[in-house]
């Protein structure tokens, strides 16, 4: 892949712009439109929104706004975890499309899964909730459905208990979280990989191995992070209110990482979570 806007085949069908721009935490109406336009502006095609984060009015504004074609511009927004269940999600996903101000929505994830921990019947909770996202897909709101934060256990359940499966599943990823066993069940299934939080919420700028990495290749840490999702099979969701570290997360397509380095940076596995484990959060409870 040589640019941001290089696609991956996803298992509906479907293409994905391999390089996402992720707009958590970015809630205040001005600084999110103007941080969308301005990854627009840079050549990301890929924008990534959810209900939660309160600024999908904004990502539509500024996508509509933007001169490019509906068609470029690939926009995902989320089903938050206090919408679980057919009925509400169904809602969830016609609330999201109307402060969108879009026709349809070229992907909708499950935000969080259902687990153990807030219900008893998880598994059925998590079925009824993708049976909205089925149905979005079949009535034409939504292009490709997946989820998001969903583990192995998670995904099984789901696929005994669904008409199509997820076509991605969005997790926490970064050196130092791998998540090695989602990844491969993902991979085995012809699930793509999303990677939030990529560059481990900055935390990792200053870890002498992804800097020796970086000095090795005249890049920045960020640009290293980034590069090794990719290098993985793996879509990259970098974000930032800044122009010029925009600019610098998406100018990775002229180095490549070797064999040392990768393996450089998968010895740097901890399992370390920045944030909540899918199994104990209470995102979903009633």
């Amino acid at each position: 892949m040589d640019r941001a806007s290089d696609r991956f085949a996803l298992a509906d069908g479907n293409f994905i712009p391999c390089l996402g721009f992720g707009t958590y935490l970015i809630d205040d109406p001005i600084v999110a439109y103007r941080s969308v336009a301005d990854a627009l502006e840079l050549g990301y095609r890929h924008i990534d929104t959810a209900a939660i984060y309160r600024n999908e009015e904004s990502v539509g504004k500024a996508v509509r706004d933007s001169g490019l074609s509906r068609s470029e511009i690939f926009v995902t927004s989320k089903v938050w975890a206090s919408e679980h269940g057919y009925d509400r999600a169904s809602r969830a996903i016609d609330a999201s499309l109307k402060r969108l101000g879009l026709d349809y929505m070229d992907m909708c994830l499950v935000h969080w899964p259902a687990n153990a921990k807030n219900y008893s019947d998880w598994q059925a909770v998590n079925a009824d909730t993708w049976r909205a996202l089925e149905q979005a897909k079949a009535d034409g709101k939504v292009k490709t459905i997946g989820v998001s934060n969903f583990l192995v256990s998670h995904l099984v359940s789901l696929q005994d208990n669904c008409r199509i499966m997820p076509a991605v599943d969005q997790i926490e990823y970064h050196p130092g979280l791998l998540q090695p066993e989602t990844v491969a069940f993902c991979k085995s299934n012809n699930i793509l990989v999303e990677a939030w939080s990529p560059i481990g919420r900055a935390r990792l700028l200053d870890d002498p191995t992804l800097n020796s990495i970086a000095h090795k290749h005249g890049k920045s840490v960020a640009q290293v992070c980034v590069k090794f999702a990719l290098s993985q099979g793996v879509l990259p969701l970098p974000k930032s209110t800044h122009r010029a570290r925009m600019a610098e997360n998406a100018d990775i397509f002229d180095f490549e990482l070797d064999w040392s380095d990768i393996g450089d940076i998968e010895g740097m596995e901890e399992g370390k979570r920045y944030g909540s484990h899918p199994d104990e959060q209470n995102f979903c409870a009633e």
